[in-house]
């Protein structure tokens, strides 16, 4: 193995056409999807300290599975371009080669929990981790024979037009919640407070460009990085690095701007009525009470977006977002546990009633 490093896509393609495919005599899927850093393009050097190393996805027709399995087993080379093909696997618990092999079918609904195939209700898309998308969208294919693995990819491309209106209303009405906070801590003198929303605030910032940019977003090790590829990163990134290292007013005065921003940005969309983006005096909606800090006017585009919606259901849900606002979509939650199908259940028991 030389001394520079080969990013995990190319590895794997490499491994596929050379090592894997001229072990494989039926039609077949081949692909570098699911879990793993080189799967979204930000693998390192560092990452070979786990879980990396020639690897690749064969997805087939269920009869074919025992003989290809069998000769895969059997014809892989020990070594590949100085890396071991067989390394320690976490899931088997024991050294093996990472050539899984396995029904198209069944490899979808172990990565993503249910096949898109099938047809999935608005429910089922807030429920669904972004990190679990990406785990279908993101990576590489390098060869569809049939073409199947290419449609799921493409039907799970991005939200329907419904639900990318709810998210980016969820993500509004969360910005419009915190803002007053922070201006209330600032009032108070609570500088730890203000640091506190501050920074949730630029998180807010960022998973709104991230909709509206139509990408998902991964989990938080890669969440910065990933945001630093959208064409909007160009704007936001000085305003929101201003607004966490500078002082008062300049850190208002930046997030404010990158809020502006946003706003404008959401015009051009062109998905809903246009709305004037603006800042003035924060409404309480209790006894008439206005607060002197000022908070950008995003209730107008709550309503824009509720607007837009054609399911009377999810219109009329609370805003409290996908399952990325709503709660941490961790590794835990991403990989490990139900909490997506539990979360999907709850969805759609709130549209319900």
């Amino acid at each position: 193995m030389g001394d520079e490093f080969v990013p995990g896509l190319d590895l794997a393609e490499a491994f596929y056409h050379r090592a894997v495919a001229p072990l494989i005599e039926v039609p077949h899927a081949a692909c570098l999807l699911g879990e793993g850093s080189e799967v979204l393009g930000f693998d390192t050097s560092r990452s070979q300290d786990h879980e990396w190393g020639p690897r690749v996805q064969i997805l087939l027709k269920p009869e074919h599975v025992e003989a290809v399995r069998s000769r895969v087993r059997k014809g892989l080379p020990p070594v590949f371009d100085g890396f071991d093909t067989a390394w320690y696997s976490l899931a088997a618990g024991t050294v093996t080669h990472h050539v899984q092999v396995m029904p198209l079918t069944d490899w979808i609904v172990q990565v993503l929990g249910l096949d898109p195939r099938s047809g999935m209700d608005n429910a089922a898309w807030l429920g669904t981790p972004q990190q679990r998308l990406l785990h279908l969208t993101a990576g590489r294919v390098f060869r569809d024979d049939d073409g199947e693995l290419t449609r799921v990819r493409r039907l799970l491309a991005w939200y329907p037009g419904d639900v990318w209106a709810w998210l980016m209303l969820s993500g509004w009405h969360l910005i419009g919640n915190t803002e007053p906070l922070r201006g209330r801590c600032l009032e108070t003198g609570d500088v730890i407070g203000v640091r506190l929303l501050t920074a949730k605030l630029c998180r807010l910032v960022m998973e709104l460009a991230f909709l509206q940019e139509r990408r998902y977003w991964p989990y938080d090790k890669w969440f910065g990085a990933a945001f630093g590829r959208l064409a909007a990163s160009t704007v936001l990134s000085p305003l929101l690095e201003a607004a966490l290292n500078g002082e008062e007013p300049q850190a208002t005065a930046a997030l404010q701007e990158a809020l502006l921003w946003l706003g404008g940005h959401h015009n051009d969309l062109g998905i809903t009525a246009a709305v004037r983006p603006a800042y003035g005096p924060f409404e309480v909606g209790i006894n008439g009470a206005v607060r002197p800090y000022q908070v950008v006017n995003a209730g107008d585009y709550v309503e824009t977006l509720r607007a837009s919606i054609t399911d009377p259901k999810l219109r009329g849900l609370v805003q409290v977002g996908g399952i990325d606002q709503l709660t941490h979509a961790d590794d835990a939650i991403v990989t490990h546990t139900d909490w997506p199908a539990r979360m999907v259940r709850e969805y759609r028991d709130a549209m319900r009633s």
